[in-house]
């Protein structure tokens, strides 16, 4: 299975790419994590989303989400919501309407925040906006990091609980997945 992990934060020791970079290490048996970046997406603009003259970026990041069997998005809450920097690159994604890469694709959420409720509002809003695009939201329970400082050390997970959640949540999210495609 090729799995795609989006980091919603562009800041090289966020927490949250350190719950994918967890994740490629707690990887159950045929499972490949790759990740993707949004840092080079430009801001959406409709006047250039048209096959002559869409940016590089944005076909990239498209492809790489229509290639993967699902996609591990780990979100940061700013302000109770999803990052900007990741919601316009999901807005280059979503098109064309219910046609997208995303749609029929399993997305499964994670998020670390140092808050008490780690980032469940922001994967409130994601869920919200990966259901308007026909996504598949894998139903597992949210799997939220709360005061996730003192559960990483050098950006690298070393919480042993969290590390072990993590494995369950990715041999779940591979089963759901294998089902889905019989």
């Amino acid at each position: 299975m090729k799995l795609l992990g989006i980091p919603g934060s562009i800041r090289r020791g966020s927490i949250n790419r350190g719950l994918l970079e967890a994740a490629k290490e707690l990887l159950p048996e045929g499972v490949e994590l790759t990740l993707t970046e949004v840092r080079d997406v430009p801001h959406y603009d409709g006047d250039i989303d048209n096959d002559d003259d869409r940016p590089a970026a944005v076909e990239a990041f498209k492809q790489a989400i229509a290639q993967a069997d699902a996609v591990l998005i780990a979100t940061p809450e700013y302000n109770y919501g999803i990052p900007g920097v990741l919601k316009n690159a999901i807005d280059w994604a979503s098109r064309p309407a219910y046609g997208s890469v995303f749609a029929g694709k399993p997305v499964a959420l994670l998020s670390a925040s140092p808050s008490g409720v780690g980032g469940v509002r922001a994967q409130g809003q994601l869920k919200q906006v990966l259901l308007g695009m026909a996504s598949e939201v894998f139903p597992h329970p949210e799997f939220a990091v709360a005061r996730a400082y003192g559960k990483f050390e050098d950006g690298r997970l070393t919480d042993e609980d969290t590390r072990k959640r993590l494995g369950e949540l990715l041999v779940a999210l591979r089963d759901w997945v294998g089902q889905r495609s019989g």
